[in-house]
C-alpha cells in the first residue's frame, strides 16, 4: 500500500496523542516515511531537566535507526497550532545525517511540502568530516 502524504499527516496527528509535555503543553507528533514503505511514529517527550527533552521527529527517527532503518523519503509534523510546525535545528541535522527527504507539514488543512536542504542550507554531513 502506498503511503500518501495526507495518510503520513494523519499518521503523525495519530502520535501526537501521545505526547507527554506537562511543561509546554505543546504537543507534536511525527510520522517518518521509510524508502521501504514502513512509517515510524513519534511524539515529544518532555523532561523536567528540559535536557532530556526529546522532539517528536528525533523519537521516530531513534525508532527507525534503532531497527536497522537508514533511508527515508518524507516526514510529517504536526501540532495543535494553526501554523505549520517546522522541525527545530537538532532535528533538521539528525534528518539530514539520513538524506534530503520531503518535510511535510499541516498548514490548516493543506499541506506545505519542503525538502529538508532548503529548511537546512549547507548542511553538515559526513562529506564534511573528510580530511
Amino acid at each position: 500500500m502506498e503511503i500518501t502524504y495526507e495518510k503520513l499527516i494523519e499518521m503523525a496527528y495519530e502520535a501526537m496523542q501521545f505526547a507527554y509535555t506537562p511543561y509546554s503543553k505543546f504537543n507534536v507528533g511525527a510520522a517518518l516515511l521509510a524508502s521501504t514503505g514502513d512509517v515510524y511514529t513519534g511524539c515529544n517527550i518532555e523532561s523536567a531537566s528540559y535536557g532530556a527533552t526529546n522532539c517528536a521527529e528525533r523519537t521516530a527517527l531513534f525508532k527507525a535507526v534503532s531497527e536497522g532503518c537508514r533511508s527515508f523519503k518524507a516526514i510529517a509534523i504536526v501540532s495543535e497550532s494553526k501554523l505549520p510546525t517546522y522541525p527545530c535545528g537538532i532535528c533538521r541535522q539528525m534528518l539530514m545525517e539520513f538524506g534530503d527527504l520531503d518535510v511535510i507539514l499541516d498548514r490548516g488543512g493543506s499541506l506545505v511540502v519542503h525538502r529538508l536542504s532548503e529548511l537546512l542550507p549547507h548542511s553538515f554531513t559526513q562529506a564534511d568530516l573528510q580530511i
